[in-house]
């Protein structure tokens, strides 16, 4: 390797190798449980300083092309099947799934809104917390894992199952746009993320419907690759499952649509407009169950759909935008991640600068299209809802992809070492990220159940009950009870055999305060018992209404 004899620059090639060392140093104590030492359990981002330094050392420019010696070590590697790799990452993700199921035993609010839908369909209980704006998918699933075991566990082991299959179709897709052994890499780097890793362990839909979208993606590449593919016929068969495990998903797909339309051109898909035909008509056949449904429940077709929408949280237009803006790339994928997303932002540069100078290479549309793919998802989910990280697995995938081709396409000569060392700090990744998760991210969720479940577990009635409180799903999952917002209950018509139990937390959040409860009591007579609890909250009052 040529080192520059600058002196700038060889300053900067002692930083970045020191702040490298310094990260692989952090994970090895995050994984020997010394990351209590770590604000939030939170990981320095000593990588991505690595790279601003080595990118000041020049180091990579001077050697670019140069081919440097395997180790054996990564020889012997080599010589393993890539089936036992894919085995590998698949047994490491199936054990961190096992492995935080400790720290995060309690169901959460959002997995208790789909939990108790799905337990409703299989014993009649009330479903706490659902809303006509949600997808019915998931709760699907969850059905069919109650049928085996009615509890928590039966439910996220759907969680494990949708894991495994994104990151199945995750290593197939990546497969064909790289190379087997890089879409490995693809796969170590995207678990070792925070943003995706977090949410393995809970029984949500965003995971499982990100790789529904990202088969999607690979179809409409092979549509213009192969000549006389069928693949847009074969469309459907995966958005509409996708579309019924997350109505998000319509955003994901609207900038697919988007990128597909800028990347190959209008005439690319006018020639092709009878497949098109063909899958539109196949996809309105699909949705005809939902357009009933929504007709029937919100008095237009599309009804559903605008419903979801205007239930984002967003304080104001493109609040979700400016949030991906202030987290990316570190606060999505942390630094590993980040610096193969970065990576995969300058190959989309790159190609889009080649085919604008008519030097384009074989691959480079197809990059442009993963690559804008990746953009429009963050500007359309941004721009349509609330910012959070679960909502952006596709582009993290995209940009993943794109960032390891990349990396082995600018080492050349030096890819088997590189993208072996790529993938060891991205397995121990995977590892140090689980600490944090566990210790860290965890915490906050696992604290609150000690004051919701406890409480929930104390009303629990064989009669019909309504607790109202301002954790309305978890409360419902482990009551049995129904259960509302105090503003939804403002406006409820309660039947009177209906044992309703207003639930007060000493630090709980939306709840009313003396006047407002007052008025809502409305001079009825109530038996007031109070709940300690170890949790956050605090201790409860629970005021239960006389008939």
């Amino acid at each position: 390797m040529v080192v520059s004899t600058t002196p700038v620059r060889r300053t900067a090639w002692v930083i970045s190798v020191a702040l490298a060392v310094a990260a692989v140093v952090q994970q090895v104590l995050i994984v020997a449980g010394f990351g209590g030492w770590l604000p939030g359990w939170q990981p320095w981002p000593y990588l991505l300083g690595a790279a601003v330094a080595f990118g000041v050392s020049g180091v990579g420019r001077e050697a670019a092309g140069a081919e440097l010696p395997v180790p054996r070590v990564v020889l012997l590697l080599r010589r393993l099947p890539v089936g036992v790799w894919v085995a590998g990452v698949f047994g490491l993700a199936a054990a961190v799934w096992a492995g935080l199921q400790d720290h995060e035993p309690h169901i959460g609010h959002e997995e208790a809104v789909y939990a108790n839908k799905a337990r409703s369909w299989l014993d009649g209980t009330p479903d706490a917390g659902w809303g006509t704006y949600r997808p019915v998918g998931l709760p699907a699933l969850g059905y069919l894992a109650l049928t085996v075991h009615n509890s928590v566990g039966s439910l996220r082991v759907v969680a494990l199952c949708l894991t495994l299959f994104t990151l199945g179709v995750t290593y197939f897709v990546a497969s064909r746009w790289t190379t087997p052994r890089r879409a490995v890499v693809v796969l170590l780097v995207l678990l070792s993320g925070i943003g995706f890793l977090r949410r393995v362990p809970e029984f949500l839909n965003d995971i499982g419907s990100t790789g529904l979208v990202l088969l999607a993606v690979f179809l409409v590449t092979r549509a213009q690759e192969r000549p006389g593919s069928r693949a847009l016929l074969a469309l459907p068969l995966v958005v509409v499952p996708a579309f019924y495990l997350r109505y998000g998903t319509v955003a994901n797909l609207l900038a697919v649509a988007l990128a597909a339309l800028v990347a190959y051109g209008p005439r690319a898909w006018a020639a092709q407009w009878r497949r098109l035909v063909g899958a539109g008509v196949l996809l309105l056949l699909g949705l005809v169950p939902h357009f009933l449904y929504a007709a029937r429940a919100t008095g237009s077709l599309l009804g559903v759909i605008t419903w979801a929408t205007s239930q984002a949280n967003r304080s104001f237009f493109a609040d979700g935008l400016l949030y991906y803006l202030l987290i990316f790339p570190y606060r999505l994928a942390g630094d590993l991640g980040a610096l193969v997303m970065v990576a995969g932002l300058v190959a989309l540069a790159a190609a889009v600068r080649r085919l604008a100078g008519r030097r384009a290479r074989d691959e480079d549309r197809r990059c442009v299209f993963l690559g804008l793919s990746a953009v429009f998802a963050f500007v359309v989910l941004g721009c349509t809802s609330h910012g959070e990280a679960r909502f952006v697995y596709l582009p993290v995938v995209l940009l993943t992809v794109l960032g390891v081709q990349a990396v082995a396409e600018r080492c050349r000569g030096r890819s088997a070492p590189v993208l072996a060392g790529l993938a060891a700090m991205a397995a121990l990744t995977v590892l140090g990220t689980a600490h944090v998760v566990a210790h860290g991210a965890m915490r906050g969720p696992s604290r609150l159940s000690e004051s919701t479940v406890p409480v929930a577990r104390s009303l629990a009635t064989d009669r019909p009950c309504l607790l109202v409180s301002g954790y309305e799903p978890e409360m419902g999952w482990y009551s049995g009870c129904d259960a509302v917002t105090y503003a939804q209950y403002r406006e409820r018509a309660v039947p009177p055999h209906v044992q309703v139990s207003l639930v007060l937390f000493d630090r709980g959040r939306l709840q009313p305060g003396p006047s407002a409860l007052k008025a809502l009591l409305d001079g009825r007579d109530v038996t007031t018992r109070v709940v300690p609890t170890d949790g956050p909250l605090g201790t409860a009052r629970v005021l239960t209404l006389h008939p």
